[in-house]
This record gives C-alpha cells, sequence and structure tokens, in this order.
C-alpha cells in the first residue's frame, strides 16, 4: 500500500513541476504590465469607453513594444554579448544589467503615458511608475539578498487592483479574487521549481505593492 502510494507520488511530480514551470512563464514579470493595461481596457467600465478600438490597440502595441519586446531583445543581446551567462537569470549577477535595461525602459512608457497622453487615466502612468520603482527595489535588494520577480510582478498586480479598489470606479471583487488565486500559484510554483525560500517570496509581494502604492500616492 505504501509502495504503491509513493510510486502514485513519483508518476505525479513530473506533472506538478510541469504545470509549475507553465505558470511561471505564462505569469513571468515580463507580461504583468500587459496584462494589467489590457485587463483595464476589457473590463474597465468607465476608463476607456471614449476610445476607439484603433486608440485601444495602439496602447497594447505601446505597452507590448516598451515593456515586453525591448526589453527581451536586451536580454538576448546581453547574453549573446557574453554579459549574462543565461536568459532565466538565475544568478544575482546576472540580474544586475537587465534590471537597469527595464527600469529605462519601464521610466519611459510611464513619461509616454503621462507627459504624450494625457487623454489617458491617471492610473496608467502611475501603475508604470510603480513597475519602475519596483525594478529600482529589484536592483537594490539584488546587491544584498535574491529575491523572486515572479513575486515582485505579482505583489504589483495586487497592488494596482487594491488601488483600482480604493478609486471605487470599479467593482473589484472578482479581479481581486483571481489575482490572489494567481499569486498563490504562482508563487507556490516558484517555490517548486526554483531555489526561492519564503522569504524571497514574501520580500518580492511586499516590494511590488508598495511601490504601487508610492506611486498612487504621487501621482493620482
Amino acid at each position: 500500500m505504501v509502495n504503491n502510494q509513493l510510486a502514485k507520488n513519483n508518476k505525479e511530480a513530473p506533472l506538478i513541476r510541469f504545470l509549475a514551470h507553465g505558470f511561471s512563464v505564462v505569469f513571468h514579470p515580463i507580461f504583468i504590465p500587459l496584462y494589467v493595461i489590457w485587463f483595464l481596457i476589457i473590463f474597465h467600465p468607465s476608463y476607456f469607453s471614449g476610445f476607439g478600438d484603433y486608440e485601444k490597440s495602439k496602447l497594447l502595441f505601446t505597452t507590448a513594444l516598451n515593456t515586453l519586446f525591448f526589453p527581451l531583445i536586451s536580454v538576448l543581446l546581453m547574453k549573446g554579448l557574453g554579459f549574462i551567462q543565461s536568459v532565466f537569470l538565475y544568478s544575482r549577477q546576472d540580474r544586475i544589467a537587465p534590471y537597469l535595461a527595464v527600469m529605462i525602459f519601464y521610466f519611459w512608457t510611464a513619461w509616454v503615458f503621462f507627459k504624450f497622453e494625457p487623454q489617458l487615466p491617471t492610473l496608467l502612468p502611475s501603475f508604470m511608475t510603480g513597475v519602475m520603482l519596483t525594478s529600482v527595489a529589484a536592483l537594490l535588494s539584488n546587491i544584498y539578498f535574491k529575491i523572486s520577480m515572479h513575486a515582485m510582478g505579482i505583489g504589483g498586480l495586487l497592488g494596482v487592483f487594491l488601488v483600482i479598489n480604493q478609486s471605487h470606479t470599479m467593482l473589484m471583487t472578482w479581479p481581486l479574487s483571481a489575482a490572489l488565486l494567481i499569486g498563490g500559484i504562482v508563487c507556490t510554483s516558484r517555490l517548486l521549481v526554483s531555489d526561492h525560500r519564503p522569504g524571497d517570496i514574501y520580500r518580492g509581494l511586499v516590494t511590488g505593492m508598495v511601490c504601487q502604492f508610492i506611486a498612487a500616492l504621487i501621482i493620482i
């Protein structure tokens, strides 16, 4: 009986790890800004009510270009030039240059939203400023200890959803519930398939949320 149970657990372990890797990829922090803005465009009842399909598509394209395409190209170039050992950024040393790169791209995106797109709701430059502050905090934290990038992304997601909830512009019951569920799965996945410890996860969650709150206090 015990042997059968052990054999069953051994068979399930690869599947669990496969799913954990899948969640880690789908909810990698580099995708979070695009997910958040897509969510606001699709589900928020008032922020984009006056925008046409072209303007919404342009916003998504701008976000994807600055927060996804350019950072990914930068990491690939760093790997090709030998600045980092792996595109997966396993070591703290490998994360320094990518953190610097994404800080620039996130700052530029926040500046574009704030300065050149004044018709956008202030939540968007606030959110991107929070993302930029998170990358700064990640760079500084990386000097002293390891911190989970995935947890910081989930913390930012929860943080911006709490900011929206506080603004009373949308009922956030189901989005917050979904974010908490996703956050629990992603953070558990990182504990299963990475060398992160619980402290790395908790620090990441708090950092992501606090940076969103700070940005909201400054901009909104």
